[in-house]
C-alpha cells in the first residue's frame, strides 16, 4: 500500500451528502424517458404538451417525468399565463449532459 496515494485521495473525497447527491442524480437519469425529455429540452424550453408530441408519451407521463426531473433539479418551469415551459435548470446540467452523450457516442 502506498500511503501518500492513499492520503492524495482521501483528501479529494467529497462528504458523503455531496456523494449521495450526485448518486441521485445519476439515478435519476438512469430512466430512458427522462433522458428523451432531457434531450428535447437541451436546445429550446418547452410546454408538456410539446414535450409529449415530440416523444409520442402522453401529457400525464411527461409530467410525472418532469416532476422527477424538477425535484432533481435538472430541469426548471417558467410560467407564461397558463402555460409552464420548462427548460434545462442550468449550464451545469447542459455541460452534464452533453459529456454524457459525448462519452457514449465517442466510447
Amino acid at each position: 500500500m502506498n500511503q501518500e496515494r492513499v492520503a492524495r485521495t482521501r483528501a479529494r473525497m467529497r462528504d458523503e451528502e455531496t456523494i449521495v447527491a450526485l448518486a441521485e442524480t445519476f439515478k435519476v437519469l438512469s430512466e430512458p424517458s427522462r433522458v428523451r425529455i432531457l434531450l428535447a429540452l437541451a436546445d429550446e424550453e418547452l410546454c408538456v404538451c410539446d414535450i409529449a408530441a415530440a416523444l409520442g408519451m402522453t401529457s400525464s407521463a411527461v409530467s410525472h417525468q418532469l416532476r422527477i426531473l424538477r425535484t432533481a433539479r435538472l430541469v426548471r418551469a417558467r410560467k407564461e399565463g397558463k402555460m409552464v415551459y420548462y427548460s434545462l435548470d442550468d449550464e451545469h446540467v447542459r455541460g452534464l449532459f452533453a459529456e454524457g452523450i459525448r462519452h457514449v457516442e465517442d466510447g
